[in-house]
């Protein structure tokens, strides 16, 4: 029989131990200082007879890979941004600039100004190791609440075709980690604290989250991105063919009507308008009075929205000192683009 000294000895004894934090905790520490969160402006049209813009501002995730200052981010949060930047959790907020940016797979990349101080970039997986039931965490700025944690379990393995129609054939990680608004670009990261997925998108009734969320898998980020340059356009449209291109009157079967161009990108270099009023036909919102591309470097824009993937190849195979040229519809005359790659 143990005396009630004794008891009394083991419990404070038990008491007074200091607290054990969790591994998941632990992990958030070591991590999340290299999760940034990104603020971009961009234009939106507004119905002023002054101006037919206003800057509207928005937000995102991103996470830091390298000690030069490169973050992977989603590029639906910076591909017509005219302006980026990125807070730390230390408090510096510093200014960014795309340096590549795919839309079709929802990833892109950024350059800082200057790398920020004193916070180490985190490694990459090897998302083909990645298995469904494997725990995950996501960390971002939901709703702007910056370094928030989610955790999780990886649900499934896709492709976009499976799930996002738009998007080009990219493996994504399905997984019921929470993600909201802000969300968007930051990392999902496996219990060693490395990146499997960037946050891509939610599947959502309610606007919220529904216990399905997508991350685009690294691997894809490492081979598009990170081994090979790619071309950031800037450029947003709608591909407009049928009826929606005899109405334009369109001189061919299809065009891509350009709704925004964001300022600095090779979109903008090349001259393209972006378009400056909103128009509703049949339930679709479009933005009109920009360029409609017919042709870029040769290649015309055609019914098969497969045509815009052979031109976005054509693009990323350029190098500096390449010529790009185009064919647009403007204000009901044909006219003809050029620009040099820097």
């Amino acid at each position: 029989m143990l005396s009630r000294l004794t008891v009394m000895t083991l419990l404070l004894g038990v008491l007074a131990a200091p607290a054990q934090g969790s591994p998941l905790g632990a992990l958030f520490q070591r991590v999340s200082p290299a999760v940034g969160v990104i603020k971009t402006v961009k234009k939106e049209i507004v119905p002023q007879k002054d101006t037919p813009y206003k800057n509207v501002y928005g937000l995102g995730s991103g996470v830091l890979i390298s000690d030069d200052g490169k973050l992977l981010t989603a590029a639906h949060v910076v591909h017509t941004a005219d302006a980026v930047a990125v807070e730390f959790v230390n408090g510096e907020t510093i200014p960014a600039k795309v340096i590549g940016s795919l839309p079709s797979a929802d990833i892109a990349l950024l350059e800082l100004e200057k790398p920020p101080e004193g916070i180490v970039p985190v490694p990459l997986a090897d998302s083909d190791t990645v298995q469904p039931g494997d725990e995950v965490m996501v960390i971002g700025a939901p709703y702007g609440l910056s370094h928030t944690l989610s955790a999780g379990h990886v649900s499934g393995r896709h492709t976009t075709k499976d799930v996002i129609s738009e998007f080009a054939d990219v493996e994504i990680l399905q997984s019921d980690a929470a993600v909201n608004r802000g969300n968007s670009g930051g990392p999902m990261f496996n219990m060693q604290g490395e990146v499997v997925g960037i946050v891509s998108h939610i599947l959502t009734q309610s606007g919220g989250f529904e216990g399905i969320s997508f991350a685009v898998a690294i691997n894809v980020a490492k081979r598009t991105l990170l081994e090979h340059p790619v071309q950031w356009s800037g450029v947003d449209g709608v591909l407009m063919r049928g009826p929606l291109a005899r109405v334009f009157n369109i001189p061919q079967n299809a065009g891509y009507l350009v709704q925004r161009v964001a300022e600095g990108s090779g979109g903008a270099k090349l001259g393209l308008k972006m378009g400056y009023m909103k128009i509703s036909i049949e339930g679709q919102e479009l933005i009109v009075g920009g360029d409609i591309l017919l042709s870029l470097d040769g290649l015309p824009i055609e019914e098969d929205p497969q045509s815009l993937v052979k031109i976005i190849q054509r693009v990323q195979e350029k190098t500096t000192g390449d010529r790009i040229t185009a064919k647009v519809l403007r204000a009901g005359q044909v006219i003809k683009l050029e620009r040099i790659v820097d």
